[in-house]
């Protein structure tokens, strides 16, 4: 017999056979008691398993409470990570990418992001904090390791008999009654220094005390300029321009309000400077089209050559002409503009700019009134805007033009700094900052910080626990525990004790007759202290996101019993060496 149809005998003949004959044999055994009927559905179940194990050979497998733990160990490493740079007092971590750069931060989601990480479990983690960055900008670090401590006690519960899914439960239910409790007894700004001293909060431990007031100045001064617009939560990143540069320390950062660019006008024969004017903007560029496939046009006279060039100066004069015609005095386009353009514009008395980004031209057109058009022999006058002032500036050697416009709504940051990590460091402390003054002119409901929220609600959810019947108690509890890792991680990080700080903060809350809840622990002295007349302020909504998005990462967990790990790729059969067989 040819060996491929041996191959194909030994597929398809054998196995049926053998099933056959096990089959028979089940059957000439199979007798009314219950105790060989039972031998028989062992034998058929031990063969589905091997079946089973058989098709997922190629697969390592983590089941049942091998794959929590491994999770949950996946997730401690990565909260040890960041867990240090929690706080006031926390340390930085220098990052070192493969070419040998390093980046120096305090920042949580930057070092989580930066990290080369394998495991699914740790990236689910840094989604999580991701995605506290992008609504909050602030607790990336509190939600990472407040989702570990929740599956540490979460994998202890399991130890001890409680299911996964009564422990979901309880902690869904403890989060409900924690962020009613939160509500209860946040409060709004009782005057004017408060909100800074959120913002201030929001970047300590990031840059030092005296930097840190200068930024928090500037983001909400830049915060200010966007007061009373629509365009969702990340209207900050969209109209206000960070631009770094070299000159000076951190201490002359300064907002300014107009668009600051690395870009020098086309043609240096037109003007630097101009006190005001009419502005048009186009979304594209003034060139000769360009055919977008390959061809060939051959020319027979010096004529034709010569009125190919003469259409194509038409065409660029017709639209400088009506450009000159709306009385338009500054042209600043996205993409390129011919040099016979450039020429014809500058004769018409038009300063012309190019290569600008679409972010950019969209602060331009936010600060001038004005409209971008995608062709400019389609504008009209309804399209033009209007500038109050422009000029050109030099700094560290490179030429940048400032343009003001009276409609404001977005502003430069000149951020400065003695080295690229500085610069780099204070722009990361300066989006925080901004992020956190921005949502607070939304919702400017404040919570107190020093850890004194967290254990208000741990003493809060242990007091509430007993009012479930079941199991969700103890997973109440569970979740009542975690919030402490909050205020340990800033004792740890401050060089204090943190049992005797949080029986001591605990202790303090309990004896207070009117507002424990605000009793905080003073990260310097040890002190315990009102937060509201310490100046350490967490807004409301870093707070709410935090817990709320720990909760459902540590759940999207805990809904995980089983692991696959393929061994290797999936491959394409070789069929052709099959046939040569």
């Amino acid at each position: 017999i040819p060996l491929l149809n041996l191959r194909l005998y030994s597929a398809i003949v054998l196995p049926y056979m053998n099933r056959t004959v096990a089959h028979a044999r089940e059957s000439s055994y199979a007798a009314p008691n219950g105790r060989v009927q039972s031998k028989t559905v062992v034998r058929r179940l031990s063969m589905v398993e091997s079946e089973h194990d058989v098709a997922l050979e190629d697969t390592d497998r983590l089941h049942g409470r091998s794959a929590l733990v491994n999770n949950v160990k996946a997730a401690v490493a990565l909260a040890g990570a960041v867990r240090s740079t929690l706080g006031p007092r926390g340390l930085d971590k220098m990052l070192v990418e493969d070419g040998g750069s390093a980046t120096i931060t305090n920042d949580g989601v930057t070092v989580l992001e930066t990290a080369k990480v394998e495991h699914p479990t740790a990236r689910l983690l840094i989604s999580t904090s991701s995605s506290q960055d992008r609504a909050a900008r602030d607790g990336t670090t509190t939600t990472v390791i407040l989702t570990s401590e929740l599956l540490q006690n979460a994998l202890e519960l399991v130890r001890s008999g409680v299911h996964p899914s009564i422990i979901m439960n309880g902690y869904q239910i403890a989060l409900a009654e924690a962020l009613d409790e939160m509500e209860r007894i946040s409060r709004t700004p009782a005057d004017d220094s408060e909100m800074p001293a959120a913002v201030a909060t929001s970047i300590s431990g990031k840059v030092d005390s005296v930097v840190g007031e200068h930024l928090t100045r500037l983001a909400l001064e830049a915060a200010g300029a966007l007061s009373g617009e629509d365009g969702g939560k990340d209207l900050e990143r969209l109209r206000v321009k960070r631009l770094l540069i070299k000159d000076g320390g951190v201490l002359d950062s300064e907002v300014v309000h107009g668009l600051v660019l690395p870009k020098s006008r086309m043609d240096m024969a037109s003007s630097a400077d101009s006190d005001g004017g009419r502005i048009a903007i186009i979304d594209g560029g003034m060139e000769s089209p360009q055919l977008d496939f390959e061809a060939s046009i051959e020319v027979i006279s010096a004529d034709a050559l010569r009125g190919f060039h003469e259409r194509a100066r038409e065409r660029m004069r017709a639209q400088v002409d009506l450009l000159s015609s709306l009385a338009v005095d500054l042209l600043v386009v996205r993409d390129g503009i011919a040099e016979d353009a450039a020429t014809l514009l500058t004769d018409a008395g038009i300063t012309a700019y190019r290569r600008y980004e679409r972010e950019d031209l969209e602060r331009l057109a936010r600060i001038t009134g004005s409209a971008m058009v995608r062709d400019a022999r389609r504008i009209t006058d309804e399209d033009i805007g209007t500038y109050s002032s422009r000029s050109e500036r030099s700094y560290s050697g490179v030429k940048h033009t400032r343009i003001d416009g009276p409609e404001g709504g977005a502003v430069t940051v000149l951020i400065r700094g003695s080295s690229p990590s500085v610069r780099e460091e204070v722009e990361r402390a300066f989006d925080d900052a901004l992020g956190v003054a921005h949502r607070l002119s939304a919702d400017s409901r404040m919570l107190p910080g020093g850890g004194a929220t967290q254990i208000h609600l741990a003493r809060h959810l242990r007091a509430f626990a007993p009012s479930q019947t079941g199991r969700e108690q103890l997973a109440i509890e569970a979740f009542a525990a975690a919030l402490e890792i909050v205020p340990r991680t800033l004792a740890e990080n401050s060089g204090l004790d943190p049992i005797d700080e949080i029986l001591e903060l605990s202790a303090a809350q309990t004896a207070s007759t009117e507002n424990g809840a605000w009793i905080g622990m003073d990260v310097v002295s040890g002190g315990k202290v009102r937060m509201d007349e310490a100046g350490v302020f967490d807004p409301l909504f870093v707070a709410h996101h935090a817990l709320a998005g720990a909760t459902e990462a540590a759940n999207s967990v805990l809904r995980i019993d089983d692991v696959l790990w393929a061994k290797q790729d999936a491959q394409t059969p070789d069929w052709q060496s099959e046939m040569d067989d």
